[in-house]
């Protein structure tokens, strides 16, 4: 049966019966039932259902309802976000194809707010073209919450070995000139975000000369409650093929850039904020290398706790087209890549408009973003 809660959280029948039971089973450990509803059923007890980021409650009892009534959950309750009508992406069976490991060894995470560290990694795969299928994150056991995003850069073939030697504090007067070559990000990675699994037909180059040989991977840790003797070995595991793709991958970074004339006044219950990918820059950019346009397959909407809401927007010959991605509701505990259901081209002379919503209304000071 369809219930709803009020504001005062208590549960009612819901007059207008949306939700149709398909089916069920319970056995000694599980129950298990399916459902469908309309996206949007016009019943204002209803939340729609959209592109954007759900957060799914869910509670249970161990006995059924009976004549009186619900019983109390008590403690068997819980939430879950997910993006409900992400198109499901084809996955290649992986297990029997190699992989490499790019993790951190034992690094120190520092008893402060927000540490970014930066190691230096060499491609194990050399003098002959592979594909990487599928990248996922390694994240060690008990530090989910503490490791909040992975960035992977390309760096300049011109180092050497010597660069492998230790890890340093990104962003920091003291760190290795070898991190200043790593400029082009090739994967990139949150908190809450599973495995990523390429396309069939796409995959990330690797083992040629003009194709990642060093590598630096920037590890953000998020650490508010200031904890001491943090010892981290999370990164990223990167599952190869010899089997060419028809395509190689890339990544485009659009958005607001971090610096300290990005800030946020406090006490706001909406703020708006807009980074410009120009149609200059993208004809510059795009008439050099790919002047048939790139085509993009998937998006990876990122924010920080202030973050409610993004937008993507693309424009062609002046005109808005249909939002490249968005989530409305957006959840800084859950951010994972969006697969487009069709693939949208970007072509030399678009532009491409991010747009950010925040809130402050909780804070009382400015909120200064920067690394």
């Amino acid at each position: 049966q369809d219930y709803f809660t009020d504001e005062n959280r208590v549960l009612k029948k819901d007059p207008q019966q949306d939700y149709h039971l398909e089916y069920a089973m319970e056995n000694s450990t599980h129950t298990i039932l399916a459902f469908s509803r309309e996206l949007h059923t016009c019943d204002p007890n209803d939340k729609s259902i959209t592109e954007s980021t759900v957060r799914v409650i869910w509670a249970y009892h161990h006995k059924d309802m009976g004549e009186a009534g619900q019983n109390y959950h008590g403690s068997n309750r819980g939430t879950k976000s997910l993006r409900l009508l992400n198109p499901e992406k084809e996955e290649v069976l992986s297990a029997s194809l190699p992989y490499f490991d790019l993790t951190n060894k034992d690094v120190a995470v520092p008893d402060k707010d927000t540490t970014y560290w930066c190691q230096m990694f060499k491609i194990p795969i050399q003098h002959e073209k592979h594909h990487v299928t599928k990248v996922e994150p390694l994240i060690q056991k008990g530090h989910e919450n503490l490791v909040h995003h992975i960035l992977l850069y390309q760096c300049s073939s011109n180092l050497n070995d010597s660069v492998l030697d230790y890890g340093h504090e990104c962003y920091h007067p003291n760190m290795p000139d070898s991190f200043l070559t790593c400029e082009t990000v090739i994967f990139a990675w949150a908190i809450g975000g599973e495995g990523f699994t390429y396309p069939p037909h796409v995959g990330l180059s690797i083992g040629t000369a003009a194709d990642p040989q060093f590598v630096l991977m920037e590890v953000h840790y998020d650490n508010p409650s200031y904890t001491e003797g943090l010892i981290d070995n999370s990164g990223l595991r990167l599952i190869y093929t010899p089997v060419i793709r028809k395509y190689d991958a890339g990544v485009i970074e659009a958005g607001l850039w971090v610096s300290l004339f990005h800030n946020i006044p406090p006490g706001m219950p909406e703020f708006v904020s807009e980074g410009h990918c120009t149609l200059e820059c993208l004809e510059e950019a795009l008439s050099a290398e790919k002047p048939s346009g790139i085509h993009v397959f998937a998006v990876l909407l990122h924010a920080h706790l202030a973050g409610r809401a993004i937008r993507m927007r693309h424009f062609h010959n002046g005109e808005e087209q249909k939002l490249l991605a968005y989530d409305d509701e957006f959840d800084f505990n859950f951010q994972e890549f969006q697969y487009l259901k069709e693939e949208r081209t970007i072509l030399p002379g678009d532009n491409l408009v991010t747009e950010c919503h925040y809130s402050t209304v909780d804070r009382i000071r400015m909120t200064w973003v920067s690394k």
